[in-house]
């Protein structure tokens, strides 16, 4: 049985391995390419992916913790999703959903990287509280919704500051705003049927952008992510609420959730 074990081991941390180097491989290879073609923020986005990549080992050596298998590989992939093929490759842009297929993902994880870290201290001797498995699912709720709400404010930042677009605008058809209500009473004004938006700009001349509506700034992109986010989180704060209710046992919540290194025995 132990021999078994240990060989499932092997080809767990081999298929990690594989998709690491595999990952790694691709990422350089587009790296090389964008330093002959000079294209300088690909550059950066390509060392930092690789940066991204080693921080699971870095982390699980430092805090002495093991990561699950499926937690790395999921993280690798969501690296590579996120910056290699929804940056360079305009993933966010040309595939429909990927930004809230991401933002969904990440709401799981960050619930199962919070639930981890709350219950690594719960069942250390050195701490004296003892959470209820409730409480645990809902700080791992709230820890999720946490990194959720702080990478808006990250995204908002770099639009309203640098002039980048994170928060992807949407396409709407129908205003409805107090803010067009000449009597100043606090009446919602109707605007419906908006075939597309004409900008005056300073100079006098017009331009019809040929959106088929409304540019809607960012909000409901933003609305839409914490949504998703909030989907990820409460799915996996149930997991880890019947995880700890059936104390450590659950085929999905032990793929996910960090545990602390046991003690290296002392050779006799």
């Amino acid at each position: 049985m132990a021999r078994e074990r240990k060989e499932n081991r092997f080809y767990k941390n081999k298929t990690t391995l594989t998709v690491y180097l595999v990952l790694r491989g691709l990422i350089i290879f587009i790296l090389i390419r964008a330093v002959l073609r000079r294209e300088y923020q690909s550059v950066f986005l390509c060392s930092l992916s690789l940066v991204l990549m080693i921080m699971p080992s870095i982390i699980s050596r430092r805090l002495k913790i093991v990561l699950p298998d499926t937690l790395e590989i999921v993280i690798l992939l969501f690296i590579f999703a996120a910056e290699i093929l929804g940056e360079l490759n305009s993933f966010y842009v040309r595939v429909p959903h990927w930004d809230t297929m991401l933002h969904t993902i990440n709401g799981f994880l960050c619930a199962a990287i919070g639930f981890a870290l709350v219950d690594m201290m719960n069942r250390n001797d050195r701490f004296t509280f003892q959470l209820s498995p409730l409480y645990l699912a809902i700080v791992s709720f709230c820890f999720s919704m946490t990194v959720g709400v702080l990478w808006e404010f990250f995204e908002f930042s770099g639009d309203y500051f640098l002039g980048m677009d994170m928060q992807k605008d949407t396409i709407v058809n129908a205003i409805h705003s107090v803010n067009l209500d000449p009597t100043l009473t606090n009446t919602v004004v109707h605007i419906r049927d908006i075939a597309d938006v004409i900008v005056v700009h300073s100079d006098g001349t017009q331009q019809a952008l040929g959106l088929g509506g409304y540019l809607d700034i960012g909000i409901i992109d933003t609305m839409k992510d914490l949504f998703v986010n909030f989907i990820g989180a409460v799915v996996f704060s149930f997991i880890g609420y019947f995880y700890v209710k059936k104390k450590g046992q659950g085929k999905v919540a032990h793929r996910f959730i960090p545990k602390v290194e046991a003690p290296e025995k002392p050779r006799e």
